[in-house]
């Protein structure tokens, strides 16, 4: 039977980086952002690359769904997809995710929010996905009775190693060394968006170092941080933590 992992991270977070350390394993298949055209069909919203993301994705949410919960490609005992929290959209049920492995991989709004007001000209809290993480974290735990996992961003980067052998623990699966690096360059796996938004990843051949940031926000910017910053530190209550 097929693992499927489903990370549910914001945008502006490690999580394309965390996509290479799984699909370097050697037995596991990645889905980059699955939903990614339905959302930008759905919601009309002009992101680079919009055209070619909606032409080359399945625009149909159900399909998508119907994909995910159907045979790993390449028949693969593990199935790592890596979705944006955000392309969850209110019309999309999510009974679904029931029949996944969930994980969430989260990031202090302060950060997220001054990395993505680089590349795009306002935010709001629904942008950045964690009020939707927020609301699946509660579903899962309502309905399977269970707390998924939770990573901080921030924790994993000091410590990748171990956070992903304790992540691999609590899903049942041996960790292997192979997760922290990989050869650099693109994949044929990266979503077509890949050139607006990896060039960072593809000269990665590892997790980079945490470094210390200092996000100084103001106006906008600090109010949307300060408004997602409850969720932030109620599900990094529920964080994998590590010696």
């Amino acid at each position: 039977m097929t693992l499927r992992i489903a990370m549910w991270s914001g945008p502006r977070n490690i999580s394309t980086a965390m996509m290479r350390a799984w699909e370097n394993r050697g037995d596991c298949a990645v889905s980059d952002e699955p939903l990614y055209a339905a959302y930008l069909a759905m919601t009309g919203l002009d992101h680079p690359g919009r055209d070619a993301v909606i032409a080359a994705g399945e625009t149909d949410w159900r399909r998508v769904i119907d994909a995910l919960l159907g045979p790993a490609p390449h028949g693969a005992p593990i199935w790592y997809q890596k979705h944006m929290s955000h392309h969850l959209l209110p019309e999309m049920t999510v009974d679904w995710v029931l029949g996944l492995r969930n994980v969430f991989l989260i990031r202090d709004p302060a950060e997220v929010v001054a990395s993505y007001l680089k590349s795009r000209a306002t935010v709001t809290p629904d942008d950045i996905g964690l009020p939707q993480q927020g609301r699946l974290f509660d579903l899962l735990r309502d309905r399977l009775g269970e707390t998924p996992p939770v990573i901080d961003a921030g924790d994993f980067l000091r410590a990748p190693e171990a956070h992903l052998r304790a992540l691999c623990a609590r899903l049942g699966i041996a960790f292997t060394p192979r997760m922290l690096a990989w050869p650099a360059g693109p994949r044929d796996s990266d979503g077509v968006w890949a050139p607006y938004w990896y060039d960072a990843v593809w000269k990665s051949t590892c997790f980079e170092p945490w470094r210390a940031r200092e996000d100084r926000l103001t106006g906008e910017a600090l109010a949307v941080a300060d408004a997602c910053r409850p969720v932030y530190e109620r599900l990094r209550g529920f964080r994998i933590r590590v010696d």
